[in-house]
């Protein structure tokens, strides 16, 4: 059990540590890189947790608050764990009226996910809802990871999660 042992909790972390090592040095170490370096960080943890935060603020010698600033600032950083397939539902003004809504309720019964907890229990997947994706040609839209997929049901939503299912299952 690795919680219950100090060893491996803190030989985890000094292998976290180790990699944001590696990504504070890619960019020198430089306190104007800040949104370079954790965006590098969120793609290695897909979120950025708090003691990752505290180092990089003293390895860049800048205030805590500063890298938290500009973590809660900006809508692509994420302080909660996410889903390896975080699904974006559009529901900005084109994709709303072209009914978004119960394409995410079709979403979040298919995974039993909520508004409330969004992250599936395995972390497999993430449902959100962002104002817009640029794609109002598409619309209603949704994004899963970076792949774009216009014109979704909530038929065609649900079979785009069954797929991702039955590749993760093999």
């Amino acid at each position: 059990m690795n919680d219950l042992n100090p060893v491996a909790s803190m030989s985890s972390s000094t292998r976290s540590f180790t990699k944001v090592c590696e990504i504070l040095d890619r960019y020198h170490r430089d306190p104007s890189r800040l949104i370079p370096i954790l965006q590098a960080v969120q793609d290695e943890y897909r979120y950025l947790p708090p003691e990752v935060m505290s180092f990089v603020a003293t390895s860049l010698r800048v205030p805590p608050a500063r890298v938290y600033g500009v973590a809660t600032f900006y809508s692509h950083f994420a302080l909660l764990p996410k889903g390896k397939y975080v699904v974006r539902l559009c529901n900005g003004t084109a994709c709303h009226v072209k009914r978004s809504i119960p394409i995410l309720e079709a979403v979040q019964r298919r995974l039993g996910v909520s508004d409330a907890r969004p992250t599936t229990r395995d972390f497999l997947f993430t449902v959100e809802t962002v104002s817009c994706l640029g794609a109002c040609g598409l619309a209603p839209v949704m994004l899963v990871n970076d792949q774009v997929h216009g014109q979704v049901t909530p038929e065609s939503a649900v079979a785009i999660i069954e797929e991702i299912l039955r590749k993760e299952a093999a």
